[in-house]
């Protein structure tokens, strides 16, 4: 009786602390006993040869599997696809704080083209718009934008799929997807308290705790609150997010997980730019345009989105050899905007006409996916196979208005009372529900140290869209599939070859299924072998995609979103992350993308690149840290990025200028706490990241400091 009613109390007691260092994520700071997560950097003080060390571990920093490539446990060196995985160790150790920073060092993704939007994470793949997954199902889908803009803070990792994935996930474009990984909960009791302080009045606390409730029961709560400005006068935004999830471990063979977040976003004052070309990119007899310049209306524009998900993973073992997994997740998504933005530039160059442009949009989404898992034998040949089905359901709305609004002084803006302004009437949009069914099924064989990666998926989808009455239904199906192979040398060298396509049902009114396919050789290695303290992998591809049915959205002057034909990238990319020694951090890539416009209704855009996509991509970080000695623990980090000039959008022939970027670390690490400086473009280049129109003109994310302290428990 003693000994459970200790059990009792124990589990009451850490339930109740939990809570109380959740409640602390949210509105102030906590303290607790250290003890070992199991996840993400961990700081210790060891005695080396009679010498006192900090040795600050780091289990995943350097990637070797990815479940989202495959659905399954398949290793990234027997994969024939260019997949690169960004996990907590790498987003806290380089200090990245959204998704369009994470992906600043890797090959094939290009971030920030908006500069430093302070609402979705803005990213390109190999020329395209990536779709976003969360858990391994689709987010949310709006007719405008592919990203949610969840706070990375609530994820664990992030894996950037290049290349078609629909053989597996059906609802994806050829440059390939991104999926987020939700934090899980542990056994061990442990967690972070952290406050951030930065440029521009950035200040957040953030949180997450997570432990054992009972001898078959964890949980975990992140919490984090934000409350930011902006380069640009009369620009702020807030964010609340709280994620709690819980393990239950049924009994040996059942597992089930259950999954949550909600985020609040509001963001007052912002136009996202829309300057003019002359003054940003070209010169203006007046002078030059300020990056803090804000062409809207501060007391009047508004942008407000609340977003939530609940769903589960669950998964049962019927052997060593054979499992069944099933995961789902229902999400509404809702966004409301009001925003006065630059039209047009008057002769005199100063006068900025502008337009009115209210917005709003409500997704409903359900996603489940159901699949079997084994591993089979005959002879000498292995089979690892997937089978499944999966199912989404989205409903769409959204609706505008448009109108002129009052002009502005381009060097000396006169803002209005926003009691006067009039918002425009509400025009419909879009009115839609999306039914996709796949059923697919993929088989990796294993024939000594050749492995041939077979996959198949038959996709049925249903549109009906009431944007107009009468309504109208569509009806869609594809064939999908990929085929590869990796031959794994024991030198830890792995080249690869595939081939796959994809093919992707579009939201929205009178567009056409997108179909795509791509050709893709490479090679990878795995320099785990070189030595105990090394710790390396590194990709180089080569591919060739082509798309038909390609959907561009322009936003300027308003959102207009146009089927331009066919559309062809070739490209390079080579990329590589090491640790040595638990001290030596090294992110490096190269991207090559030669995109091209074969057919359009618009002849003007034929012959021309895609938007957003930079032929040339260079990035460079490099982090040491200190071991020993009074220092120790004391660590140093400096990146390089280079872009080049990339289209702004289709038709408008404006490109936005090349970049030469630095960034910096300033770090101090003990078993309980973290003290982290970082900066980006610590030389404060001014540059214009993109250009949509004639006054469409956004400057990339100017000098930036964040100073982060954690307290780790």
């Amino acid at each position: 009786m003693l000994t459970q009613r200790t059990s009792i109390n124990k589990t009451i007691t850490r339930a109740l602390l939990m809570a109380t260092v959740a409640t602390a994520c949210i509105g102030g700071a906590a303290m607790a006993q250290q003890d070992d997560t199991g996840d993400g950097l961990k700081t210790t003080k060891e005695t080396v040869d009679g010498s006192t060390v900090v040795i600050i571990r780091s289990k995943r920093f350097v990637p070797s599997g990815a479940m989202s490539a495959n659905k399954t446990d398949i290793p990234l060196i027997r994969t024939p696809q260019s997949v690169s995985v960004i996990n907590r160790d790498q987003i806290d150790l380089l200090g990245f704080t959204d998704l369009q920073q994470a992906v600043r060092y890797t090959s094939g993704a290009f971030g920030e083209n908006y500069g430093p939007d302070l609402r979705y994470d803005f990213v390109t793949m190999r020329g395209f718009t990536p779709k976003q997954y969360v858990d391994g199902l689709a987010a949310p889908v709006t007719t405008t934008i592919f990203s949610t803009g969840v706070d990375l803070y609530a994820f664990d990792s992030a894996s950037i799929i290049k290349g078609p994935a629909a053989t597996l996930y059906g609802n994806s474009p050829p440059g390939g997807l991104y999926n987020e990984t939700s934090r899980r909960a542990s056994r061990n009791f442990g967690g972070e308290i952290q406050g951030k302080l930065g440029s521009y009045d950035y200040k957040s606390i953030a949180g997450t705790v997570t432990g054992a409730l009972s001898s078959n029961v964890s949980a975990r709560l992140t919490g984090l609150y934000l409350d930011r400005g902006a380069e640009r006068d009369g620009v702020s935004a807030k964010r609340d997010l709280i994620a709690p999830t819980i393990t239950w471990k049924i009994t040996d063979n059942d597992t089930l997980t259950g999954l949550a977040y909600l985020q609040d976003d509001e963001v007052d004052g912002d136009t996202n730019g829309f300057l003019p070309v002359l003054g940003t990119l070209q010169p203006n007899p007046n002078g030059g345009v300020s990056e803090s310049t804000n062409l809207g209306e501060p007391d009047y524009n508004i942008y407000k989105r609340n977003q939530w998900a609940v769903g589960y993973d669950y998964k049962h073992t019927f052997s060593n050899n054979l499992s069944f997994s099933s995961n789902a997740k229902y999400s509404k998504y809702r966004e409301n905007s009001k925003v006065i933005y630059g039209a047009a530039l008057e002769a005199d160059n100063r006068t900025v006409d502008r337009y009115s442009f209210p917005y709003m949009e409500n997704v409903e989404s359900f996603a489940i996916d159901n699949r079997l898992d084994g591993t089979f034998t005959a002879g000498s040949v292995t089979h690892k196979v997937l089978a499944g089905i999966d199912y989404r359901d989205v409903k769409n709305f959204a609706q505008y208005g448009f109108a002129m609004a009052s002009s502005i002084d381009l060097y000396n803006p006169v803002y209005s009372d926003a009691s006067t302004i009039v918002t425009p009437p509400w025009n419909p949009y879009n009115d839609q529900d999306l039914k996709q069914t796949g059923l697919y099924v993929q088989d990796q064989i294993g024939i000594n140290k050749l492995f041939i990666t077979l996959g198949g998926r038959y996709d049925e989808d249903k549109i009906v869209t009431k944007t107009y009455l009468p309504a109208t239904t569509t009806k869609d199906s594809k064939f999908t599939y990929r085929v590869g192979a990796n031959y794994l040398f024991d030198n830890g060298v792995a080249p690869y070859a595939s081939y796959s396509t994809s093919f992707e049902p579009v939201i929205g009114t009178g567009f056409r299924p997108t179909e795509g396919e791509q050709s893709e050789i490479g090679v990878k290695y795995d320099g785990r072998t070189l030595d105990n303290g090394v710790k390396l992998f590194a990709t180089a591809a080569l591919y060739d995609i082509k798309q038909t049915n390609v959907v561009s959205t322009v936003y300027y002057p308003t959102f207009i979103s146009t089927q331009i034909g066919e559309v062809e990238v070739k490209g390079f990319e080579t990329e590589f992350v090491a640790r040595i020694n638990e001290q030596f951090s090294i992110n490096g890539s190269y991207t090559y993308t030669d995109s091209e416009v074969l057919a359009s209704n618009n002849t003007a855009e034929i012959g021309g690149p895609m938007p957003t996509t930079p032929k040339d991509k260079v990035s460079l970080f490099a982090d040491y840290t200190l071991k020993s000695g009074s220092l120790g623990g004391l660590g140093f980090g400096l990146g390089v990025r280079y872009n080049s000039k990339s289209l702004g959008s289709y038709g408008a022939g404006i490109w936005g200028q090349q970049s030469t970027l630095f960034d910096a670390a300033i770090h101090y690490d003990t078993p309980d706490w973290r003290i982290a400086l970082n900066g980006s473009n610590i030389t404060d280049v001014k540059y214009v990241a993109r250009c949509s129109g004639s006054v469409g003109c956004t400057y990339g994310a100017g000098q930036n400091w964040t100073a982060t302290l954690t307290r780790k428990f």
